[in-house]
């Protein structure tokens, strides 16, 4: 999953997924729409394989320490480019308490996230995260004083509606892990409402690298008790958790300096795509006929939001 700082109005992603928008030095957008559609799906088209490593080890390692792994390694990568742009001061932003309360619900949908995928399918797993637009459009009248009319409305319960084919409950078909991932999806929603609280208040990269070193920091006490020593390689495949999520939100970022978040949200989706296609190559799952039902209800709710967002910022 990936975060950024300056989220568009309902609009979210998946691991990647995070929400946001980068902006040029007039505090709008660049105008390269096509250099900022393909950035973005370059990043969907990166972050699953993070999904793909955690997945792989989770046979042999807890949810707590590839967690660790993936906050641990994104922080020791980006905190030298950080401090090498802004200085040691950019480490101390603005609303300290939201900032931490934001990066504790972004660490819980990591551990969220990470348990569902160690159970089922990675594009199972990210479809039912991918209700976080849902859920962020419909707490936004309570949460930020924002208006959202009927046509959002239908979109988000129709949004829950494909939740609920993939779940199926009642069916016999729905799972812990699927809880799990719907449970990381709230996560991340409550994360992108925060940020828009935070929004503008820091640099996107200084955001994320305060986001990595709460996740490091907690994490790498909570991983004590429940420690594995891994091999050479093992220990190699959990910095390349840590490397792809920071990769992933780089070129998320540069996206948003290209093109605004309301033409670039639609392409997040591309993002299953990918998930679909290595989970079916690394472990032979793939979605069943009910699942792609859901995932085409949920992906065209959020894209009507995103369409609707675009057309009243236009006016």
């Amino acid at each position: 999953m990936t975060e950024r700082s300056e989220p568009p109005k309902g609009i979210a992603m998946g691991e990647a997924g995070v929400i946001g928008a980068a902006v040029d030095s007039n505090g709008k957008p660049g105008d390269h729409p096509l250099t900022g559609i393909l950035l973005m799906v370059a990043a969907m088209m990166v972050v699953p394989f993070m999904d793909v490593l955690a997945k792989y080890l989770s046979d042999r390692y807890g949810t707590v320490q590839l967690t660790w792994a993936r906050f641990f390694f994104h922080f020791s990568i980006l905190a030298p480019i950080v401090l090498y742009r802004y200085g040691a001061s950019a480490l101390k932003p603005g609303q300290p308490v939201l900032q931490l309360v934001r990066g504790g619900f972004t660490l819980a949908a990591t551990i969220l996230f990470f348990a569902a995928i160690a159970k089922m399918p990675i594009a199972d797993a990210l479809a039912l995260l991918f209700v976080s637009p849902m859920i962020v459009t419909a707490l936004s009248p309570f949460v930020l004083g924002e208006q959202v009319g009927i046509r959002r409305w239908s979109a988000v319960a129709c949004g829950f509606i494909g939740a609920l084919i993939i779940l199926r409950p009642g069916f016999g078909v729905a799972q812990t892990s699927s809880f799990l991932a719907v449970g990381a999806g709230c996560s991340f929603a409550i994360y992108t409402l925060l940020t828009r609280k935070l929004s503008r208040s820091a640099p996107p990269l200084v955001t994320l690298a305060y986001t990595a070193v709460l996740g490091a920091v907690l994490m790498s006490v909570a991983v004590i008790p429940v420690w594995i020593t891994p091999p050479p390689m093992d220990l190699l495949m959990m910095a390349g958790i840590g490397a792809i999520a920071a990769g992933g939100h780089f070129l998320l970022i540069k996206a948003f300096d290209y093109a605004p978040a309301s033409l670039l949200a639609p392409y997040s989706y591309s993002e299953i795509v990918m998930a679909t296609a290595v989970g079916w190559i690394f472990f032979t799952d793939f979605p069943d006929g009910w699942t792609w039902t859901g995932i085409t209800v949920i992906v065209t709710s959020g894209i009507y939001i995103s369409w609707r967002e675009r057309r009243k910022n236009a006016r």
